[in-house]
């Protein structure tokens, strides 16, 4: 038996997230649909985040397990020939059969692009979230503080989630403004269902000047989803890098 781990890039705009779902199109679908003509059986794969629909990928990290004996070398290119091409393997590796892409990840950043403009190029349109009105970087970032460190997130958690402990660490978060982009990381040991949307659109509240800052810290403390601002679109989001321990590759 053999652990392999992939490293993808995926335009999420004409999926239906991450996770298998019946007659719909999802990333996990479509991998191992390709995965099956390359290694004859049928593969079950495992992803370091199961992003929603709409959203995007530079770094998503998937492992399997297979029987079959394939290079690592020959696994990319034969599998991306299988691939449609808004989805593309960028690096193989064999892996030890303790390695998990999930439970074996100690952190994931995501980015969220804002285009701050009275005008939407379509270029930009499946990689952004519009925001025609001026919003404050600066009041953005002062909130972000209050949502650094271990917190109870249960206010940033949509409905749909059953996860049993709504506790999580963000490691940093930082906002910032490129042109007419704003840029927003988020680093966090991991994430509850639609989080990281949550926060953004929270932020982005405080960045119209709709609430102040200090609300953020009320708002983390009252563990109520009603309190926090409306879920941002899911074109804006991004998953850069899954980081994981020291492991064995080859």
């Amino acid at each position: 038996m053999h652990n392999i781990k992939l490293i993808l890039e995926y335009d999420g705009s004409s999926y239906h997230g991450w996770q298998k779902q019946p007659g719909l199109p999802t990333i996990q679908t479509r991998l191992e649909d390709s995965l099956f003509p390359l290694f004859r059986e049928r593969i079950e794969t495992v992803a370091a985040g199961r992003t929603d629909a709409g959203v995007h990928a530079k770094g998503q990290v998937v492992n399997f397990l297979t029987q079959a004996s394939i290079s690592s070398t020959s696994i990319q290119p034969a599998l991306n020939s299988y691939l449609p091409k808004d989805i593309r393997i960028k690096k193989v590796h064999q892996v030890d059969m303790d390695f998990h892409a999930r439970k074996s990840a100690l952190r994931r950043v995501y980015r969220y692009l804002i285009y701050n403009s009275s005008f939407l190029s379509p270029f930009y349109r499946n990689f952004v979230w519009w925001v025609p009105f001026n919003l404050d970087p600066d009041l953005m970032r002062e909130a972000g503080k209050f949502l650094i460190g271990e917190h109870d997130f249960l206010s940033f958690q949509s409905q749909g989630s059953s996860t049993s402990s709504t506790l999580r660490e963000i490691k940093k978060l930082s906002v910032f403004k490129r042109k007419k982009f704003i840029v927003i990381y988020i680093e966090a040991n991991s994430f509850l269902y639609k989080m990281a949307r949550n926060m953004v659109g929270t932020l982005v509240e405080i960045g119209r000047k709709k609430m102040v800052p200090l609300e953020m810290k009320e708002i983390l403390e009252a563990r109520d989803r009603r309190m926090a601002g409306p879920t941002a679109p899911p074109q804006g989001l991004c998953l850069m890098r899954v980081e994981y321990g020291k492991h064995r590759v080859w």
